[in-house]
């Protein structure tokens, strides 16, 4: 199949997890989902993937001309990095560079090259929170090569993010999550609460369009929210997951249109 046709300037661009599996153990649909996406986030081997694996997803990539993200995590295979951990500024700045140096290392080999860096998991939303990790994440770019985006959390207010992102020469993309709920303040509300994950496809294309609207989301302390976002985080780990890709592709492709027709 030929490389989709790449969203306009303006429009949000849709994001997966890919390169997931570990060895002999399988993870994700990604020959599904990567036709569907503008941004792969291939993971570089801390919480998931191994080098074989991150190989064969950069190829898929390719095929479809998908930009390639890093995904860099807490060194946490079991528990797929969604676990924090107590690590000193040195170290996540260290294990960053470690892990998307490797994938950059792989995208050479294969023809290709870096667009971005997402930190996944646990280290994603620990540097939303704390500036000394999300410091430290962006001096790993800044060292390695402070032209990819750092792909971090639409919030309600974006503010701080960017001085941060100003103050280390680091420019940003903001995401929004489709099927995630929202508290108060903008994060995602704790896995370990309930209703933080939406399973509904219906629910899941709603919140995207409303994204895409620039509609307000109902926070889960019933104020609205409203994300002002560059990309979309998907998921597609199963059959209906990527009937709800699907979906919200055709939502954000028509609301991009009727923007662009106004």
């Amino acid at each position: 199949m030929p490389p989709q046709q790449k969203p306009a300037i303006g429009a949000l661009r849709l994001n997966a997890d890919m390169g997931e599996s570990f060895g002999s153990w399988k993870m994700g649909c990604d020959e599904q989902v990567m036709p569907h996406v503008d941004l792969a986030n291939v993971a570089c081997g801390f919480h998931a993937s191994d080098p074989v694996t991150m190989r064969k997803t950069l190829r898929l990539a390719r095929e479809y001309g998908v930009t390639i993200g890093a995904h860099p995590a807490y060194p946490d295979l079991v528990g797929f990095g969604r676990r924090s951990m107590a690590c000193a500024p040195e170290e996540v700045e260290a294990m960053v560079l470690y892990q998307v140096g490797a994938l950059a290392g792989l995208c050479r080999a294969e023809g290709t090259a870096l667009g971005y860096v997402k930190p996944h998991g646990a280290l994603y939303n620990d540097m939303m929170r704390d500036n000394t990790v999300l410091e430290a994440v962006m001096r790993a770019l800044a060292a390695f090569d402070a032209t990819l985006p750092l792909m971090v959390m639409a919030t309600r207010d974006a503010a701080p993010t960017q001085a941060l992102a100003d103050k280390h020469g680091v420019s940003l993309w903001f995401e929004a999550f489709t099927d995630r709920a929202y508290d108060g303040e903008g994060y995602l509300l704790s896995r370990q609460k309930p209703g933080a994950v939406h399973h509904e496809t219906a629910k899941i294309v709603d919140q995207a369009r409303r994204i895409a609207r620039g509609e307000p989301l109902i926070a889960s302390d019933g104020s609205e929210l409203v994300l002002s976002a560059d990309a979309l985080c998907v998921h597609g780990d199963n059959p209906e997951s990527i009937e709800a890709i699907k979906a919200i592709r055709e939502a954000v492709q028509r609301q991009t249109t009727q923007r662009g027709g106004s």
